[in-house]
Parts: structure tokens; sequence; C-alpha cells
């Protein structure tokens, strides 16, 4: 009696011989204990990839565990210019366009005020105030040779002085004044010192080709001029005060806003006056014509007629 093979197990016969690696495969992974995983090391470049990983994740750690330097230290004022063009221009480009609703802090700064524009922007104003002071007597002689023109180098001083003083004091009285309302209004979230100096810093961009304006010998003109420049930087400081102080009452909320307008409409037109004053009056006047005659010439007696 002849039996025929079972077709399933001449099948498996043929596997095993056909693919041999397969069995012994197959085998080792039976022995593995359960519980234990098998590690491969490849001898390619993973495993210095993971090296890699592992040391750039200990030098971000390392990073974020090391101190942040103190403000006595050049480190720490270091990071207030760090800002490249683009950010300056976006800042310059949102202190001229001001509108309601749009605050300069959160759309503009984000957190990260910055020095480096303020000062340049403080730099610039001081010395082209200066330099346009000097050239209104300049221009002024050139119509009236009477005027006597001396140069004067003290306005690039007192430009400076002004300008710095002015960002610098009133935002720290500002910044002063809302730490203070947010003890008595909880509710308050006053910007920080250098946010406050950084928004004052960028208000003055609309100045600088306003004072370059103001060398047109035309006063109405001018004082349009002024007003528009004045109403624009305005505008930045409210719209961006009015989310902090509209948390305090009407009366602190008004009075304080009226003031940060009017100490900002004080720099503009004491900087109008002093920097750009009118001449004097004897300047304006024309000369008198001076006389032919000797200063002491003596007239003859005119002849009286005789008594009849």
């Amino acid at each position: 009696m002849s039996t025929n093979p079972d077709p399933e197990f001449e099948e498996a016969s043929n596997l095993v011989a056909e693919t041999p690696d397969a069995a012994t495969a197959s085998g080792s992974d039976q022995l593995t204990p359960q519980g234990h995983v098998a590690v491969v090391v490849d001898s390619g470049g993973s495993y210095g990839a993971e090296e890699e990983a592992e040391e750039s994740d200990r030098t971000a750690l390392l990073q974020e565990e090391k101190q942040q330097p103190g403000f006595w230290t050049f480190g720490y004022y270091q990071s207030f210019f760090d800002v490249d063009t683009s950010q300056v221009l976006d800042r310059i480009r949102g202190s001229l366009l001001p509108r309601p609703g749009h605050n300069f802090v959160r759309h503009h700064l984000r957190n990260r005020p910055d020095l480096y524009g303020p000062f340049w922007i403080c730099a610039t104003l001081a010395f082209v105030l200066a330099v346009t002071g000097n050239l209104t007597l300049v221009l002024a002689q050139r119509r009236d040779p009477s005027i006597h023109y001396s140069p004067q180098f003290h306005k690039v001083t007192v430009a400076g002085v002004t300008i710095y003083c002015y960002v610098w004091l009133v935002p720290l009285a500002l910044w002063g004044f809302l730490r203070w309302r947010k003890g008595v209004r909880e509710r308050m979230g006053p910007y920080t010192f250098l946010e406050t100096v950084c928004v004052y810093g960028y208000s003055l961009f609309v100045f600088i080709p306003t004072v370059v304006l103001w060398l047109i010998p035309v006063p109405w003109l001018q004082w349009l001029f002024g007003a528009l420049a004045l109403a624009l930087s305005a505008a930045t400081l409210v719209f961006t005060l009015w989310p902090v102080v509209r948390e305090d009452t009407r009366l602190v909320a008004a009075v304080l806003l009226s003031t940060v307008v009017l100490l900002h409409a004080l720099l503009a037109v004491g900087c109008k006056f002093y920097f750009f004053r009118p001449l004097p009056l004897e300047h304006l006047a024309p000369p008198l014509q001076a006389s032919s005659l000797p200063p002491k010439l003596l007239l003859p007696p005119t002849p009286r007629a005789k008594a009849t």
C-alpha cells in the first residue's frame, strides 16, 4: 500500500530548503527569553547620530540652566540692542500709522523691547534740531544782511539733554504711577519700564522730518506740520496706554492721558520756540534811510518880513 506525501508538508520542506536562514532566525526568535529585547547595533552612522542628538540636548539644557547676567553687566543690556533692521522699520511704521485698537506694544514689540531704535531716534532728532536751528539763522542772514549770525554749537547739547531726559524721565514717572495704581486696581497690568521707554522713543520719529520741514520760512505752514506731527505722536502714546488705564477710574484715566498729551505738546512747542525762534523786530523792520545832510549843519535862518 503506497501512501502519498502530504502536499502541505512538501511545500514546507521546499520552503526550508530554499531559505535555510529563515529557519535559523525563527528558532532564535523562539529561544529569546520573554521580557528581553534584542539590540541590533548597526555599523553605519545611526549610532553617531544618536550621540550627536544627545550632545545637542545636553547643550540646550546647560544653556537653559545658565543664569541671566545682572543688570550692572554689559551682557544684560546687550540683549536690548539685538534687533535687526526689519524689526526697527516695522516699529517705525507702527509709530507713524497709529489707529484705534492697534496696540503698539502687543503688535510691534511682542515682549521684546529694544533700546537701539529709541537711542538713535533721539540722537538723530537732537542733531537735526541743532543743525536746522542754525540753518534758519543762515537763511535769514541771506535774506537780510543786517542780521549777524554766529554758529551756536551749544544747541546740540541743549537738544540732546532735552530729548534724552524726556524719553527717560517721563516714562519713569509714568511707569511708577502705573505700578502704584496696579496696587490699587488689581486688574491693571502695566507695561515694563523698557517697554514704556521704547514706545516714547519710537513716537518721536515723526518729528525728524517735521523739523526739516520747519526750514520753510512760512509760519502758518510750520505750525501746520508741527500740529500733524504732534497728533500722530500723541495718538501712538494714547492708543498704547489706553488698554492699561481703561481698567482704572474714568477720572484717573482722563487726567493721565491728558498729562501725557500735554507734556508731549510742551516738548514740541518748546523746541519750536527755542530752535526756531522768530527774529527780533529790529531785524524784521526795514532800516531807516540815512539823511544826506551832515549831522551838525546849521541852516541859515529864514528872513523875516519887515513890518511897515
